[in-house]
């Protein structure tokens, strides 16, 4: 009886010892650099559920796991998926939709451009492109709308600087808006005017709404081509979560719509317009201050949508020098940048932000746009009695600040949320708008993080690249593809390539409050992966620019497979 009752439970030791847990994927014979505390690099994960429910060694994982799809990586390398701390997602789609601008070396180019699609669209409709940079020119300066008046007379013409703070426009567009010589500048604004006083066809920052207010709103199935063409774009760039930034309620109606159908592809954080928080109802649709006032919506369709913060601006733009200026630019002695909100109205969207429970998240490139911002965080801070490392409220770009504003960014857990790509657009000319000195200050990466203050990456994609690769390249050398200027630009002010790849990832999450749910690849957290034909923590960083996206994992699916270039 004895031997039976031994034999019986070595059997059942047997059987149960050979039983696998059941998952939906195994990633196996990796090299996953989880970016956790310690930076552990594992070369396993299992998946069950959306979420990662183990990691380990091949053999462990195996050895527990069973599961319907294995991806064997044969040694190549992957991280967290990457997030895009700040883009405009349906900015992408459009700009696939428009004539693309970007890169044209001369006016002229441009002109071919609208020529080719004056040509496919009928008379009377509105033609529209982005991307133009004077900077990009031999003739560094603004242009002038005579040569477009006369290639396009039957046509209104609207085509976006490459920022998305100026634009140009044909005469039959300032004839339709009734600008004139004698339109004011709106505040905020500026309308470019040649010597005799007559409009140039240039509007920048807030007299660009004079011509934005009147553009017929693309229909929905523009809008739904556009988001689809936006997510794709972004899923083979390797990006798994963006933070968009500036949201209004026909983005937030159709990615709504896309959540409660299953549409979404990847996850969004959605930063309400501050523009617009003061509109009145438009339609059945709520505003955008009726959804501000019924406070943060977290974590939407399985953690793929979170409504919880707001985005506001305080100046304009470097490259059209909108950017709020302590002094006046060194190239422009007469001018210090524009304000595009007044300071008191940041002050009152920051204070009523913390009374509903948002995060603010404000735009400033120039230094007293960036002190602006400053101080109205850390008034607000003071007169609710708030601790500003639990609010986490940020400074979009955080371009050009003071010396002295520099140290105050961590005492009030201030986040800079940046773009390293601006930086190596910018360099050719950053210093003579701003001088020797004041440009010691600008993308000041390094002078910021050993402030203690935390750095999140991004592109502000359509006007940088989506490319996160790209973004990281620009961190760690501070040149351009063609690898100029020799040794970088400021070359101290260097990210190393883990504390680029953080902003792409851990840091990103920090910066929308998902530090727990993603940003690493650990238990427990979403199983949003990307996987890279390189290891770009080994490799020399002029081959990151080589590296290609391999696949992309979202919610433990396979997303993305393969490689094509992206254009944004």
């Amino acid at each position: 009886m004895y031997k039976n009752l031994f034999l019986f439970f070595s059997m059942l030791c047997t059987l149960s010892c050979g039983v696998k847990h059941n998952a939906d994927m195994l990633i196996t014979n990796g090299k996953i650099y989880t970016m956790d505390a310690n930076n552990s690099v594992v070369e396993a994960l299992a998946i069950r559920d959306g979420k990662i429910i183990d990691v380990g060694t091949t053999g462990d994982i195996t050895g527990r796991y069973a599961a319907s799809r294995l991806e064997n990586l044969n040694g190549q390398a992957a991280y967290p998926g990457f997030t895009d701390a700040h883009l405009h997602l349906m900015g992408i789609g459009r700009a696939l939709q428009r004539i693309d601008l970007v890169g044209t070396k001369n006016f002229e180019t441009i002109l071919e451009k609208v020529k080719a699609k004056a040509a496919t669209v009928p008379a009377g409709q509105w033609i529209q492109g982005r991307g133009w940079d004077q900077n990009d020119w031999e003739k560094k300066e603004f242009p002038t709308n005579e040569a477009l008046n006369a290639l396009t007379p039957d046509h209104y013409v609207v085509l976006g600087r490459v920022d998305g703070h100026a634009i140009l426009v044909n005469q039959k567009v300032l004839n339709l808006v009734g600008i004139t010589r004698a339109t004011q500048d709106p505040p905020g604004g500026q309308i470019l005017r040649n010597a005799a006083g007559d409009p140039t066809g240039v509007l920048i920052d807030n007299a660009m709404d004079i011509v934005y207010n009147i553009i017929p709103p693309p229909s929905l199935a523009e809008d739904r081509e556009a988001l689809d063409l936006a997510m794709e774009s972004c899923l083979a760039a390797g990006l798994t979560s963006v933070h968009d930034a500036g949201v209004d309620t026909t983005g937030l109606r159709l990615y709504h719509d896309y959540g409660a159908n299953q549409r979404l592809r990847l996850r969004i954080y959605a930063m309400l317009d501050g523009t617009q928080i003061g509109l009145s109802p438009k339609g059945e649709f709520m505003s955008l201050r009726d959804i501000f006032i019924k406070g943060p919506q977290k974590n939407l369709y399985n953690h793929f949508l979170s409504i919880a913060s707001v985005k506001l601006y305080s100046d304009g733009a470097l490259g059209s020098r909108g950017a709020a200026l302590l002094q006046p630019y060194s190239d422009d002695p007469k001018n210090s940048g524009l304000e595009v909100t007044a300071k008191d109205r940041i002050q009152q969207i920051t204070e009523e932000a913390i009374q509903y429970g948002y995060q603010v998240n404000t735009h400033a490139i120039g230094d007293r746009g960036n002190r602006n911002v400053i101080d109205a965080y850390e008034t607000a801070f003071k007169k609710f009695n708030a601790d500003g490392k639990t609010k986490r409220f940020r400074i979009e770009h955080a371009q050009v600040i003071s010396l002295d504003d520099i140290p105050r960014l961590a005492p009030l857990g201030i986040i800079a949320s940046m773009q390293p790509t601006h930086c190596t657009s910018d360099m050719y000319w950053a210093q003579d708008r701003l001088g020797a000195q004041r440009v010691l200050g600008a993308y000041a990466w390094k002078r910021l993080m050993d402030s203690g203050a935390l750095i999140c990456n991004g592109s502000d994609a359509p006007v940088e690249s989506n490319n996160p690769l790209w973004g990281i390249y620009a961190a760690v050398t501070r040149q351009d593809q063609e690898g100029k200027p020799d040794g970088g630009w400021y070359p101290d002010q260097r990210m190393t390539v883990f504390e680029a790849i953080k902003g792409f990832t851990i840091n990103a999450a920090y910066a929308a409050f998902e530090e727990d749910i993603k940003g690493s690849l650990e238990k427990g957290k979403l199983a949003d992966i990307v996987v890279l034909s390189q290891d770009i923590t080994t490799i020399p960083p002029k081959e990151i620019l080589n590296t290609k996206v391999e696949r992309t994992i979202v919610n433990g699916k396979v997303v993305y497979k393969g490689f094509q270039q992206q254009k944004y």
